[in-house]
């Protein structure tokens, strides 16, 4: 029996049986342009699992295969595979980093914009001019030759009206603003880089590096030779942003049908596609907005005046009226939302709004002031291109008025949470507010993209459960239209332990109790005191990281790092792993919950204390309802079930997924909270978590009292041979 075709882009000698399973899945899933959920646990091999028969289903019908992720440890990984790929078989293959961090001259989109625009009307200005002269050079020779040819005569002082008219406009495009580094690459021969650039996997720092060194730009190069290639490595909002998309797709002269996109740590799109569909106005453009007005002379200024004035008052005294006695003066610099929504009429910005609003007639005088933001920045754009300013005017009047037209017609829209927010300017020492169009329901932004593309694959360790990401992100799981297929742990099951430790339920009400935190305290001194090596633990929150570092640190044998907002982890992170008897305590919410491995000695046991719900604000209460509504039918609490429980415990499994990474490897894994057990199921009921583990995850998991722990851990640790001298020995 002959090999399938795709594993000419598998770059090692044998896939697993596992992976090869996947892969004939993925492969026969394309060319029915269906749909992926693909769940697999560290050592699937989920990544070429996924790549290899995408990317020859994409060179057998001249598509072009996406591989995306928000973690950027993620992107080293797929440069690694993509080079281990084309070292085999050929591919032309692309990483794309975001503008402005490529950028050589350090400028905003817009100003960019209009600096390429100018750039490349000068080139091609200069490139006519060399025509027009090498055309007069060729009349004069002919007028040599034959004197009396009128006609030559008469064309080549045509020709020499043309040069001295282009002469003119190149003086004046060459005293406006433009690129050296765009205009290097206009002018120059690009085929060397481009030889460079699909000679291997290289990186955006490469390119940098290379384009720096050449006095070329970069990411101008990137997008105008990509089109057609097989593999592009990207980040979320290349794909997930509808306008970015569209460009980008545009660079690759790929229709989206003409593409297969892989989405790695796919549980990770719900959130990264509310932040793309959210959309922000602070009091700070408004305030800037109504400044730009006071110099401009057109009779649209008075009708944008008006219904920006009135929305920027508003929102000032929405924020004042929802602050209560002593609350501003606890407001610190990251943003703190205020509730505005009423049960049974308008959010109390747009009442407020309706109130402060004076003109004729408000969607008349918005209309007015789009049209005149839209002038004012077209006149800013070409001010620039002129040469007329050093950078390019910001337009605020534009966005000002594009919000609040949005704000009038979206804010009452289902799915969409009206919010307020203030933070403390540090250098003013002001409070300030925004205003924000909270995207509750992700599934606006992804349910068009997938019904675009021709395919997709979603892969994670944490899908599951698939009909609830389904629901969520718009897939249909119909079986013409998705394939779902899920591996467990593939490492040996004796090399690991996964103990759900009995102690009281962690509710938040409880977890000041003395008692509660005595045995806590307990059961982490036990962990600690029986693991041959490092500690890693998760916890609700960085304040709960905290009270039980101070409860721990000197009174146990160990090294204690604590993970906090504004502490570089990356730097904990390596004293850590190096320091062979640490313990680093930190958020579950934080950064070291996925994309991060602990390999080896780099942690032995982790330890996820309590059910780490997130705070349950306002905002996490709108998603929650909007979830109710949306879902309504699927039988329980779809609201509670979909928005809080499942993210939650998919956070909790990326957590305990960081320790034990190879098969060689080894390690234990707890879970602190008699809702993860068995008699906290049967007694708790709908608040254990047990039923929203995958099946093999529940009946690995072994219940386990906190006075008996130690001996576990020994025991484990004991056949694992793991203590270099004797063991310690249970009190």
């Amino acid at each position: 029996m002959s090999n399938p075709s795709y594993l000419r882009f598998f770059p090692y000698e044998t896939p697993y049986d596992h992976q090869r399973e996947a892969m004939d899945t993925i492969d026969e899933a394309l060319s029915e342009g269906q749909d992926v959920l693909f769940e697999g646990a560290c050592g699937t091999g989920k990544t070429l699992a996924a790549l290899a028969p995408a990317l020859e289903y994409a060179r057998t019908t001249n598509k072009t295969v996406l591989i995306t992720t928000n973690v950027h440890q993620q992107t080293r990984q797929f440069i690694e595979e993509a080079r281990a790929i084309t070292r085999q078989e050929p591919i032309r293959a692309v990483v794309f980093r975001g503008k402005l961090d490529m950028c050589h001259i350090d400028v905003g989109y817009e100003e960019c914009q209009a600096l390429r625009d100018t750039t490349r009307e000068l080139v091609e200005t200069e490139t006519e001019r060399a025509e027009l002269a090498e055309t007069e050079r060729e009349l004069l020779d002919a007028a040599d030759t034959n004197p009396n040819d009128t006609d030559v005569i008469e064309g080549r002082n045509a020709v020499m009206d043309e040069i001295d008219a282009l002469d003119d406009d190149l003086d004046e495009l060459r005293d406006q603003t433009t690129c050296e580094y765009y205009y290097n690459n206009l002018a120059e021969e690009m085929e060397p880089f481009y030889e460079w650039l699909f000679d291997g996997v290289r990186t955006p720092d490469e390119i940098y590096e290379y384009a720096h060194d050449a006095g070329l730009c970069g990411y101008e190069l990137l997008k105008e030779g990509v089109e057609g290639v097989d593999l592009v490595v990207c980040n979320y909002h290349h794909v997930l942003d509808p306008m970015i998309r569209e460009q980008f797709f545009r660079w690759l002269g790929r229709d989206p049908e003409d593409v297969v996109v892989v989405f790695d740590e796919a549980h990770n799109i719900e959130e990264a596609a509310r932040e793309h569909a959210t959309r922000t106005l602070t009091e700070r453009t408004l305030e800037s907005a109504l400044s730009e007005l006071n110099g401009v002379d057109d009779p649209r200024a008075t009708p944008a005046e008006n219904v920006i004035g009135a929305f920027q008052r508003a929102l000032v005294s929405t924020y004042d009226d929802g602050l209560a006695f002593g609350e501003r003066e606890a407001i610190g610099e990251d943003w703190y939302d205020l509730s505005i929504t009423n049960d049974s009429r308008r959010d109390d910005l747009t009442l407020a709004f309706l109130d402060a609003y004076t003109g004729a007639g408000i969607h008349d005088d918005l209309d007015r002031a789009l049209e005149l933001g839209g002038t004012l920045d077209r006149s800013y754009e070409q001010s620039y291109k002129n040469g007329e300013t050093k950078t390019r005017t910001e337009c605020h009047v534009l966005p000002a008025a594009s919000f609040i037209d949005d704000w009038l017609r979206d804010s009452d829209e289902q799915g969409l949470y009206p919010v307020v927010s203030v933070r403390r300017d540090g250098g003013s020492d002001t409070v300030y507010g925004r205003a924000e169009l909270y995207t509750c329901l992700p599934r606006r932004i992804t349910e068009p993209l997938f019904e675009e593309l021709h395919a997709s694959v979603l892969m994670s360790a944490t899908l599951r459960p698939f009909d609830v990401l389904a629901s969520v992100l718009g897939l249909d799981l119909d079986d013409e239209e998705s394939e779902q297929m899920a591996y467990g742990a593939q490492f040996p099951e004796q090399r690991r332990r996964t103990y759900a430790v009995d102690t009281p339920a962690l509710f938040a009400r409880r977890r000041d109790e003395q008692e509660v935190q005595a045995i806590v305290t307990g059961v982490l001194e036990d962990a600690i005191r029986f693991t041959p090596g490092n500690v890693l633990c998760f916890f609700p929150s960085y304040h709960e990281a905290e009270r039980y570092h101070d409860r721990l640190a000197g009174d146990v044998d160990a090294t204690f790092y604590l993970d906090s907002p504004g502490t570089s982890v990356e730097t904990q992170k390596r004293a850590f792993t190096a320091d062979g008897n640490g313990v680093l305590l930190t958020s579950l919410w934080g950064t070291l919950t996925e994309g991060v491995s602990f390999d080896g000695d780099d942690a032995r046991t982790v330890i996820v204390v309590g059910v780490p719900y997130p705070r349950l604000d306002d905002r996490m209460n709108a998603v929650e309802a909007a979830y109710a509504t949306a879902f309504d039918g699927s039988g329980g609490d779809p609201g509670w079930e979909y928005a809080v429980e499942v993210p939650t415990v998919r956070k909790t499994r990326q957590a305990i997924g960081r320790v034990v990474r190879s098969p060689e490897d080894f390690g234990a894994r707890l879970l602190v909270d008699e809702r993860y057990t068995a008699r906290g199921q049967r007694e708790l009921q709908q608040y254990s978590v047990v039923d929203t583990f995958p099946p093999e995850e529940r009946a690995e998991t072994i219940d386990v009292e906190p006075k008996k722990l130690k001996f576990a851990l020994l025991n484990f640790y004991s056949d694992m041979d793991a203590w270099p001298d004797l063991p310690p020995v249970p009190k």
